[in-house]
């Protein structure tokens, strides 16, 4: 059954439920919509279904920034009150305030 509404909302701070990192939710995909290859790259064990919403991320680790695609069932919210430093932010939303960061364009 596909899931229609997203959990997570665009300028959202989220976090990776296994890995250390976190990000900015820039888009939503209501399933997945990445290459199979790609799909396919991820260990049998840990792919997750496919039929959930997947979220483009602004993301940053200790280490770097980066784009990341990530299935619903793999994050949760951040609630840390910090912001994200990756340095495209300026380019889709507005400063960081009450915890999320607002969109700075208008959406169709």
């Amino acid at each position: 059954m596909l899931k229609t509404r997203a959990k997570y909302y665009l300028g959202q701070v989220v976090r990776h439920r296994k890995h250390p990192f976190r990000g900015v939710v820039f888009d939503v995909d209501p399933e997945f919509a990445n290459t199979e290859e790609w799909y396919e790259s991820i260990p049998e064990e840990a792919r997750p279904a496919k039929d959930q919403p997947f979220y483009h991320l602004l993301a940053e680790n200790d280490q770097s920034y980066y784009v990341a695609y990530v299935s619903e069932q793999n994050l949760i919210a951040d609630y840390s009150g910090e912001p994200v430093d990756h340095p495209d932010l300026g380019e889709l939303f507005g400063p960081f305030e009450d915890g999320y960061y607002p969109l700075h364009f208008q959406l169709n």
